[in-house]
């Protein structure tokens, strides 16, 4: 079965999200800016939501990250939670 180890950074609106993403390119650090700026619990381990499977989280994180290329980050991706940055850090099929 597919596995996939991903880390995202949870945020209320899509222009939040943007700006962030146009950190990352610039080159800040993916982790920092979830430590300081993500909703999520995750938010403490720099976004890391470690390993899942197919169907484990939302279909929206299904659909980005079983297809994304690893390590580029992907979004803004929203959710009934709020506006993501994906970035998939390695994927076993």
């Amino acid at each position: 079965m597919a596995k996939v180890t991903a880390r995202h950074i949870l945020v209320a609106n899509e222009e939040e999200c943007n700006v962030l993403k146009a950190q990352i390119e610039g080159g800040a650090d993916f982790a920092e800016l979830a430590k300081e700026h993500s909703s999520c619990s995750s938010a403490q381990q720099g976004g890391d939501l470690g390993e899942f499977g197919p169907g484990q989280m939302v279909p929206e994180f299904d659909e980005v990250v079983f297809s994304a290329e690893i390590g580029e980050v992907q979004g803004p991706v929203q959710t009934q939670f709020g506006f993501h940055l994906l970035e998939v850090t390695s994927r076993e099929d």
